[in-house]
């Protein structure tokens, strides 16, 4: 068995003395593990560092081993990994987040939301508001999808604001507005109309895809939230208060 697809490393753990087995995301082929031979030489660990895309070529004798990889980079993003903290810590996020899916189950709208992540990771405002919308598709993917499109009491596809804590649904401002206290806030910029994508409204979205994911992924999974999220909040926020200056 063998197949050549086009990857994103995730993360590489050792594996014997010289080896490390690799994690990436492809699109076809979702989650995959695999071994690199002598993937700790000085050859290998910058090619198998994480946010890399690369040509992976693996083989197994079965469909169902581990198998072996070969993996050619093709973009290698150490560089602007060490230059940001909202970059490092959105690719560590991302690969987390993936890791909450079954192994070699294809995902190809999260492949894709995670390469346009990594295109825009010198810019740390788009990176933090693509990671929410990749956020609101791996919850779809999870089978805990929101639903922003319209309000849940009046149906009406304008003016939403709110999100209903209890279904996920959004709520327009005259029907929310004797209960706002008890809704989530909607970022105009993640609602249909669209909008702004500052600062303060990325922090609101952080809040809303984070009381989702705690309750309907991580809770459940005896899981905490990734680290990697809070350090890309701070990194966001810490970035805002220098603008500001």
């Amino acid at each position: 068995m063998e197949w050549r697809e086009e990857a994103i490393v995730l993360g590489v753990r050792r594996h014997g003395e010289t080896s490390v087995i690799a994690e990436v995301m492809t699109r076809s082929r979702g989650r995959h593990l695999g071994i690199v031979r002598g993937g700790r030489s000085r050859r290998q660990q910058p090619v198998l560092q994480p946010g890399n895309t690369v040509e992976a070529h693996w083989r197994a004798r079965l469909d169902e081993h581990m198998g072996t990889f070969i993996l050619e980079p093709l973009t290698l993003r150490a560089a602007s990994l060490i230059e940001s903290a909202a970059a490092l810590n959105a690719v560590q996020l991302a690969a987390a987040h993936l890791r909450l899916l079954a192994e070699r189950d294809p995902h190809p709208r999260l492949y894709d939301g995670l390469a346009v992540i990594l295109e825009h990771l010198a810019e740390p405002q788009t990176t933090s508001a693509l990671m929410l919308r990749f956020e609101i598709a791996l919850l779809e993917e999870l089978g805990f999808g929101l639903d922003l499109a319209q309000c849940a009491a009046t149906g009406q596809t304008s003016d939403l604001v709110y999100v209903s804590p209890k279904t996920g649904r959004a709520v327009s401002r005259e029907a929310g507005a004797p209960w706002h206290d008890k809704l989530l806030p909607l970022p105009a910029f993640l609602a249909k109309e669209g909008g702004d994508e500052g600062a303060a409204e990325i922090a609101q979205g952080f809040r809303l895809t984070g009381y989702f994911l705690a309750r309907n992924v991580f809770e459940p999974r005896g899981l905490k939230e990734p680290e990697a999220r809070h350090g890309l909040i701070a990194a966001l926020a810490k970035d805002a208060r220098r603008e500001a200056v």
